[in-house]
């Protein structure tokens, strides 16, 4: 079996996590996070009850640029609330949730296929 070093051009992966924030693209960024391949910026939401239109603002406004946004909903799986989800699906913009550590794990795959992807990642 062949083994290949993945790159991810300018792209800054989700090199990892840990309790209060997020290693991408070699630095530490404390707290929540969204997140595409061009930007990332702090997110207001600690929790799933938190993740709302407002907070994703900034993926609404993005969304010609993104295809699917992965929600870390923190140490496990929650649904995203109803209004947030409508928003964002009205946007053209799909919907994952699932625990952070699989959001991270996932947004990297998608990144590094070079899809159009954004995450949502709660802090846990």
């Amino acid at each position: 079996m062949q083994m290949n070093e993945i790159t991810f051009a300018s792209a800054r992966p989700v090199d990892s996590y840990a309790p209060g924030g997020f290693r991408v693209g070699g630095t530490w960024r404390p707290g929540s996070l969204l997140l595409t391949a061009q930007w990332w910026e702090v997110w207001a939401a600690a929790a799933p009850g938190e993740v709302s239109t407002e907070s994703l603002g900034r993926i609404l406004r993005a969304a010609r640029d993104i295809d699917v946004l992965l929600v870390g909903m923190g140490p496990e799986i929650a649904p995203v609330p109803a209004e947030a989800r409508k928003a964002l699906e009205a946007a053209g913009i799909g919907v994952e949730p699932m625990s952070t550590p699989s959001a991270c794990r996932t947004y990297n795959v998608l990144l590094a296929e070079d899809r159009r992807v954004a995450a949502a990642l709660i802090a846990m």
